[in-house]
């Protein structure tokens, strides 16, 4: 009966071909347009680490004060004293502070013109903190970070550049004029958005290059090339005056693996901030947050508004598309009454009419979906029209769109299919027999 109700629908479908084409473009430009924003807005809201993202936390401490913070709540980085001061506490089962670096590099060697590539400056428990994939080697251990090691993590594609791709674990490779071992190479590795970095960050650069250890880099002075936020009259005159200073620039992570470890963490945060408070560093109440990875990125608004806003638009796009689909079928199938008439008469079920006319919309929203693959590729090239280029550029048609497309458009027609159906299977036998 399937493919008799198949043949049946395609047979409909030609006999009046130009509002079959009506109907499939409505379909598959209903479906294109909300595919196509929902590829951006899959690509910037989704999870960047599923996994773990439950155990990731970033703690904030205000050391501005109610006069001088952001609306009550506490910055969105560390002082370089409070960072130090929760590393040292090592509350948590895994900690890391990082901040974005850029140094020179001669990829050809000295005859080579610098190059700067950027990278962060972190503890050793970033990696597994982080999951993030190894090729050749591994993170370093934390003797190095206390012995304020030289060493440095590249990426695959920057290891390409300097290496050819080969292991260059043990290797010595010059940044920003000192030299540093290598010790890991990762596999490509860019979690969207980059949740772990989001302080002056939109969360969609390009990946990081390298990273190196957060102690050795405190020693040669390296500069953030981040945001470096200060508050009140500042009267730093060197590198060991800012450090002192109020200027928040440094972001935190801890790793707590159990609602009983959050609690204690918080409760910590909450002491150490009245122990400021009583030291008179602080002159104002405990004001801290410990947020999760979603929470985070929540906070920090990481999901473009005009992605969201996109995504609604094209949506009722595709709702506009379907009533007019529905008002085509209905046309459609209201005009076979006489047919419908007949059928019944010689014993059809309204049920087997439902499955007929349900089919035919099937065999639709199968075109429609392949209409709207098509353009669904022209729109995900044409997104950088609307988004800004780090963000378009992640956009793609992969598998899992593909499929999502074909459903949606069968399950679209289908569904606007259901009451020009019910009306067709109400069509009353005897009254179009004695009419027609």
């Amino acid at each position: 009966m399937f493919v008799h109700y198949l043949t049946l629908g395609l047979r409909s479908l030609r006999r009046n071909p130009a509002l079959t084409v009506l109907m499939v473009m409505s379909i598959g430009l209903g479906v294109a347009a909300s595919m196509t924003t929902w590829s951006v807005f899959r690509a910037v809201s989704g999870n960047p680490i599923p996994d773990k993202s439950a155990q990731l936390f970033t703690p904030q401490v205000d050391n501005w004060g109610p006069q001088q913070n952001e609306k009550g709540e506490p910055p969105s980085a560390l002082s370089y004293t409070d960072a130090m001061a929760l590393m040292r506490a090592h509350q948590a089962t895994q900690q890391t502070l990082l901040y974005p670096v850029q140094l020179s590099v001669l990829p050809g060697g000295n005859r080579s013109l610098p190059v700067a590539v950027n990278g962060y400056a972190v503890y050793g428990d970033f990696f597994p903190m982080f999951e993030v994939p190894f090729q050749y080697g591994s993170g370093w251990s934390t003797a190095d970070d206390e012995g304020h090691a030289a060493v440095v993590v590249l990426s695959g594609e920057f290891n390409q550049k300097l290496f050819g791709g080969a292991d260059s674990v043990g290797r010595e490779v010059t940044l920003g004029g000192h030299d540093y071992r290598v010790v890991g190479v990762t596999r490509h590795w860019d979690p969207k958005p980059r949740f772990f970095a989001l302080f002056g960050s939109g969360g969609f650069e390009d990946p990081a290059d390298f990273y190196v250890a957060f102690t050795r880099a405190l020693d040669l002075q390296i500069d953030t090339t981040g945001n470096n936020s200060c508050r009140g009259k500042l009267t730093a005159t060197g590198w060991d005056d800012w450090l002192r200073s109020n200027c928040v620039w440094v972001t935190p992570w801890v790793e707590l693996d159990s609602a009983v470890q959050v609690a204690r963490y918080r409760q910590f945060l909450d002491g150490y901030a009245a122990d400021q408070q009583r030291a008179g560093r602080f002159a104002w109440a405990p004001n801290v947050r410990l947020r999760n990875v979603m929470q985070w990125l929540d906070f920090n608004h990481v999901v473009p508004p005009e992605s969201r806003i996109s995504l609604m638009v094209s949506l009722g796009f595709f709702v506009i598309c379907l009533i007019n689909t529905i008002g085509l079928l209905l046309a459609k199938f209201m005009r076979r009454a006489a047919e419908i008439g007949v059928r019944r008469a010689l014993g059809a079920s309204r049920r087997e009419i439902y499955k007929q006319y349900l089919m035919e919309a099937a065999t639709v929203g199968v075109a429609g979906g392949v209409l709207g693959l098509l353009l669904t590729a022209a729109g995900i090239s044409g997104t950088g029209l609307l988004f800004r280029p780090e963000i378009a550029r992640l956009a793609h048609l992969d598998l899992s769109l593909v499929g999502l497309t074909l459903v949606v458009a069968i399950l679209a027609s289908v569904a606007a299919a259901f009451y020009p159906a019910w009306r067709a299977a109400q069509v009353q036998p005897a009254w179009q027999l004695k009419s027609n």
